[in-house]
């Protein structure tokens, strides 16, 4: 139940839903990623990655935006 909540891809009523298989895996892939390399979570007061040993260090996420 944690991952449908930030994941509206798993939830099939709404219009983010994915037809294609590919593209599913692709957005839940990169949540994922964020779940555990970038959000730090409350409990472990870091990123599970890092709680686990796999990171050193904390990741970034950068945004870009182009105008069309």
């Amino acid at each position: 139940m944690i991952e449908k909540t930030p994941m509206r891809r798993f939830t099939r009523l709404t219009n983010v839903f994915s037809k294609k298989i590919e593209n599913h895996a692709h957005a839940v892939a990169l949540h994922m990623m964020y779940y555990n390399f970038v959000r730090i979570h409350n409990t472990l007061r870091v990123t599970p990655a890092i709680a686990a040993g796999v990171a050193d260090r904390l990741w970034e996420t950068r945004l870009s935006h182009r105008r069309m």
